[in-house]
């Protein structure tokens, strides 16, 4: 298996009761499903904010001025579309005043068209008992990171 690393950020959205949005992708290359923050690739000449905002308004349609400043790095190794793509993310914080704000789906590339199933808004306690698996594993203790007190 080939493998592959690139720049990427991704947002941990916590709605008005705290809950974090999880988008559920099934893997093209071997059918599996992944839950996983809205996020992707930074192109060239992006910060690493500047990706977390147009990654959130491509995914989710979401407001991406509710992202905050300050990130948390997060080591990546994970296996995508047949290929394990290793290094290190940086992890956003975008907070909603409201329960489940709506998503739209406008802005997805056509593979991601095809490869994203559904999203949920999932209590940070019942993460570890997602159905399907969830990326990053420590995602409960990235999102702990993130609503430090201090941050």
């Amino acid at each position: 298996m080939e493998t592959r690393s690139r720049p990427a950020a991704r947002i941990v959205c916590l709605d008005a009761a705290q809950r974090v949005l999880l988008l559920h992708w099934r893997d093209p290359a071997d059918g599996s499903w992944l839950w996983e923050p809205p996020g992707g690739g930074i192109d060239p000449g992006e910060t690493p904010l500047d990706a977390a905002r147009r990654e959130l308004v491509e995914e989710t349609g979401l407001d991406p001025a509710a992202i905050l400043d300050g990130f948390v790095d997060v080591r990546r190794d994970q296996r995508w579309n047949g290929a394990r793509w290793v290094g290190v993310e940086q992890f956003f914080l975008a907070r909603f005043d409201v329960e489940r704000p709506a998503l739209v789906r406008t802005g997805l590339l056509p593979d991601e068209q095809q490869n994203l199933h559904d999203h949920a808004w999932v209590e940070q306690a019942a993460l570890a008992a997602l159905p399907d698996r969830l990326e990053p594993p420590q995602l409960a203790a990235v999102i702990a990171e993130l609503v430090a007190p201090g941050r």
